[in-house]
């Protein structure tokens, strides 16, 4: 891939956006922090809360990253902001609005890595980074895409009901899009944002289909119980 800014301009986008928002980055620890207590222990509107905060993070990101801030050295920010503002109105329409998504965390091994991926977005990320030489303000702290991304995945692991498929279709392409362009240009901490989609669509997928032979088991044993129960009537 050929990317159409040096290493230097991308790390001075982030000097910049660091600078203008902080101290937003501490409210949005805070959110994630909320995020993670509401799964862990629901409260009457722990479902919609936790979409709504991830709808923030994701319109926050389109409009205030890419489109005020990445536009100046890539012009095809314009379209990563308009996919990312899309992803928000999703989790707004889909998760706060329509309620089909559901929060809870389980110790199988959804709730595992979702725990990992969340770990690794807002402590292990930060620190690599730093090890990496990427000192604040010239570092993509929390809030930026590709931390933000590992996290989204994370708290999504921790559903507790059939997952609708389309819901993280930004995130996922994303995991791609931003490890390349990233990773080749030395931001070795985005190899975590690769591997957490990959895992991630791996893992939900085979979540639904554990989900539907459950239900499809569960059809069937009501079936024949009712058979049972007519045959002795």
């Amino acid at each position: 891939m050929k990317i159409p800014f040096t290493i230097e301009q991308f790390l001075e986008v982030f000097k910049n956006y660091n600078l203008s928002v902080w101290p937003l980055q501490i409210i949005f620890y805070l959110l994630a922090l909320i995020a993670i207590l509401l799964s862990l222990k629901k409260v009457r509107q722990s479902d919609k809360i936790i979409p709504a905060i991830l709808a923030f993070f994701w319109i926050w990101m389109g409009i205030v990253y890419h489109i005020i801030n990445f536009t100046a050295i890539n012009t095809a920010a314009y379209i990563f902001g308009a996919a990312f503002i899309f992803q928000g109105i999703l989790f707004l329409y889909i998760g706060f609005i329509k309620q089909k998504i559901s929060f809870q965390f389980h110790s199988d091994i959804y709730g595992i890595a979702g725990s990992i991926f969340i770990f690794f977005a807002l402590i292990l990320y930060p620190v690599l980074g730093y090890l990496q030489g990427h000192r604040y303000p010239s570092s993509p702290t929390f809030g930026l895409p590709c931390p933000t991304t590992i996290f989204t995945f994370g708290i999504l692991l921790w559903t507790d009901k059939k997952f609708p498929m389309a819901l993280p279709i930004v995130p996922v392409i994303w995991s791609v899009i931003g490890f390349s362009a990233a990773f080749a240009l030395g931001i070795k901490e985005d190899i975590g944002l690769l591997i957490s989609g990959l895992l991630f669509t791996f893992l939900i997928v085979f979540w639904n289909k554990k989900l539907r032979k459950t239900k499809i088991g569960l059809i069937h044993k009501k079936s024949s119980a009712r058979h049972i129960h007519q045959t002795f009537q």
